[in-house]
C-alpha cells in the first residue's frame, strides 16, 4: 500500500486572460501538498500573459512563483484568508 499525499483542503483561486481578453476565475480543489504545480492555462511564458489576483482559501500555505515550475520570484500566502492583487502575477504554486 503506497502512502496518501496530504492535501491541502478548500480552494485556491486565480485570475487569467481568456482568449477574448476577458478576465476568467480558475479554481483548484484541494490542492496536493509539497508538489509544484505549473498553471495549465499560463504554463507557456512565450504564449500566455501570467495568472494574476490569487486567492489561498485552502488549510495550507501557498507559495507562487513567477515562472513555470516553481522557479523564479516567488510569495507567499496564508491559509484561508491570503491574498494577492492583480499586480501578484504568478505561473506556478506550491503548498505547504
Amino acid at each position: 500500500m503506497f502512502p496518501l499525499r496530504p492535501r491541502g483542503t478548500g480552494e485556491f483561486q486565480y485570475t487569467v486572460t481568456g482568449l477574448d481578453g476577458s478576465p476568467l476565475r480558475v479554481v483548484l480543489e484541494d490542492p496536493e501538498s509539497r508538489e509544484c504545480i505549473t498553471l495549465p492555462e499560463v504554463a507557456d511564458p512565450g504564449a500566455s500573459s501570467p495568472a494574476h489576483s490569487p486567492r489561498n482559501r485552502t488549510t495550507s500555505t501557498a507559495t507562487v512563483f513567477t515562472e513555470p515550475g516553481c522557479e523564479g520570484d516567488f510569495f507567499t500566502l496564508r491559509p484561508l484568508t491570503g491574498y494577492g492583487s492583480a499586480r501578484l502575477q504568478l505561473r506556478s504554486v506550491v503548498f505547504s
